[in-house]
């Protein structure tokens, strides 16, 4: 049951991507050669207003694969050369390529909003406010107090009460600005984390930071929004803690890891009934999607990121670079990417068989 639930996460992720590239190049009368779900050898598929749909049989990635592309041209059924047509991609101008490259991660995060308007529509919300201050360290000794709702720390505006737990969990034992509103007064300390012998742990001695309530109708709109941009803020930090080596090989996952994940979360919550499973896994739906978007406007070649590099470098100069070249770029882009799938997929077979 979980790998078909996996399945349908990732493909509903990916299908939201590809479908982003698909209706902005319709829009910009760009050619869709193809447009497929998996990877791998082909399941099924059918024609249909000169754009081939397809299903293959590995449930991992997509592609919508466009005329010219890679601004060659095309071969055509007897082994000739086929030159391209109008709505071949090359051919488009500049700023409809990159609204189609572009459009591929801006789907993932409308994807990711739509399910956070289910989430906290059907749910609740939490903001930052304190619930109580432990005797004896920072945040007591500044003079907090439960019902303090703290609205920055380090500087970062924050709404979530999650926000908090990933400032602080990323800036382990550091010293933070806290601002706090009490009684519609904004306040502003500074908290040096104090080691907990009990729990081993830095603490800044809050015993609670989060205060759950029902959103309003409108207000499901706004923290939707909140929920979005801590999936955001968290992807990037991760990102940047694994750049910095401050982040353990371990925490990094493929499909393998995710598939596992997807596991543990539907066991976990399947005993408190289907809604509530259904909705934990939205929200792991919701974080993926959020990190598939980030991900691939990384401007690393074969991604979108690395494309949009070289579009905007043709708006720069005024002309395209020459496509033997960027093709060469992208190719050796998409070898070093499979090469590091496969440690990733590696590392979590280490993880599932320890």
């Amino acid at each position: 049951m979980s790998i078909i639930i996996f399945i349908l996460i990732i493909c509903i992720i990916v299908i939201a991507h590809e479908m982003g590239h698909f209706l902005l190049a319709k829009a910009n009368g760009i050619t869709v050669r193809e447009f497929f779900i998996g990877m791998g050898p082909t399941l099924c598929s059918f024609q249909k207003g000169g754009t081939k749909y397809s299903v293959k049989l590995f449930p991992v990635g997509g592609a919508c694969v466009f005329e010219g592309e890679d601004g060659k041209e095309e071969e055509d059924e007897e082994g000739g050369v086929r030159p391209l047509s109008e709505g071949a991609f090359p051919n488009a101008g500049v700023w409809a390529r990159i609204s189609t490259v572009v459009a591929g991660p801006v789907f993932n995060f409308i994807l990711a909003y739509l399910l956070a308007l289910v989430i906290v529509g059907t749910t609740y919300s939490d903001k930052p406010v304190v619930q109580d201050v432990i005797a004896g360290f920072p945040a007591q000794e500044a003079g907090m107090q439960a019902g303090d709702l703290i609205t920055r720390l380090d500087g970062e505006r924050v709404y979530l009460s999650r926000e908090i737990g990933l400032i602080t969990t990323i800036r382990q034992g550091e010293t933070l600005d806290v601002e706090y509103e009490r009684d519609g007064v904004i306040y502003e300390t500074t908290l040096t984390p104090r080691m907990d012998e009990e729990s081993g742990r830095y603490l800044l001695g809050f015993q609670g930071y989060a205060e759950y309530f029902q959103c309003s109708p409108l207000q499901v709109f706004q923290y939707g929004y909140y929920e979005v941009r801590y999936g955001l803020k968290a992807t990037v930090k991760s990102l940047q803690m694994l750049v910095q080596g401050k982040a353990d090989k371990d925490e990094v996952s493929g499909p393998i890891g995710i598939a596992v994940l997807v596991d543990d979360v539907a066991e976990q919550t399947r005993p408190y009934g289907l809604w509530v499973m259904i909705v934990n896994l939205m929200n792991l739906a919701m974080l993926l999607s959020v990190n598939l978007g980030v991900l691939n406007l990384l401007p690393l070649p074969a991604l979108d990121g690395g494309r949009l590099v070289f579009l905007l470098l043709e708006v720069v100069r005024g002309k395209p670079i020459p496509p033997e070249k960027e093709g060469m770029v992208h190719l050796a882009g998409f070898a070093v990417l499979c090469g590091l799938m496969v440690l990733i997929m590696y590392n979590d077979i280490v993880k599932l068989i320890q």
